[in-house]
């Protein structure tokens, strides 16, 4: 199934606190080759993340303002980028943490509300633990067709459904997952299918069970 966080994250992980300077956070970013960076209080807790984006905002510089709306949201905040020097002001909110124990889903589906690059791991106390980038998440893709097949019969099939294999017909091509076969109801298959989507690596489910009533 859907792998945890705690699978992927890396460690240890660079941080920096709040009143770090831009060009140290730039330097320690490029030093470990990490996208983003942690930033921690002094207690140790996470209060958020800088990412590489943040930082690019202030080599990309402001955009040409708008005559007539000197003080739109927009042009206060691209006010604000530009004059962020230390990290508590350049950094993303909590809203770029997620917890060990999350799945890989649940990180991307984070990862795509924020459109944030890295999200702080963090324990249930909101210490750092680790860090997880979307070329993380990207990397369950990698999965061979074989182990995915594997999953989908012995994990999926035996011991979550306990449903007889041999009644299935399970083929898996560069990640997409073709079931066909005849499920014991209707409401079995359609779960098994939905338990297949959510396996590391799959791309899609070509859901062709029988199904007794053509709904589905």
């Amino acid at each position: 199934m859907s792998g945890t966080i705690r699978d992927l994250m890396t460690t240890p992980v660079v941080t920096v606190r709040q009143n770090t300077p831009f060009k140290v956070i730039v330097s320690r970013m490029l030093a470990a080759r990490v996208g983003a960076v942690p930033v921690i209080d002094d207690a140790g807790l996470v209060i958020g993340i800088v990412s590489a984006h943040d930082l690019l905002a202030r080599k990309a510089g402001p955009a040409r303002p708008r005559p007539m709306l000197p003080t739109s949201l927009r042009h206060r905040r691209q006010q604000a980028e530009m004059t962020a020097t230390t990290a508590a002001q350049l950094m993303t909110s909590r809203a770029a943490m997620i917890r060990a124990d999350a799945t890989t889903q649940d990180a991307a589906r984070l990862m795509c509300r924020h459109r944030a690059a890295s999200l702080a791991v963090v324990d249930p106390h909101g210490h750092l633990i680790g860090i997880i980038s979307q070329d993380d998440i990207l990397s369950t893709f990698n999965r061979s067709d074989q182990s995915i097949h594997h999953e989908v019969v012995a994990d999926v099939m035996v011991h979550d459904f306990a449903v007889n294999p041999q009644a299935f017909t399970v083929t898996v091509r560069q990640g997409i997952v073709t079931l066909a076969g005849r499920p014991e109801t209707d409401p079995v298959g359609h779960s098994l299918a939905a338990a297949v989507r959510h396996i590391d690596g799959v791309v899609a489910v070509r859901d062709q069970l029988s199904y007794k009533t053509s709904a589905r």
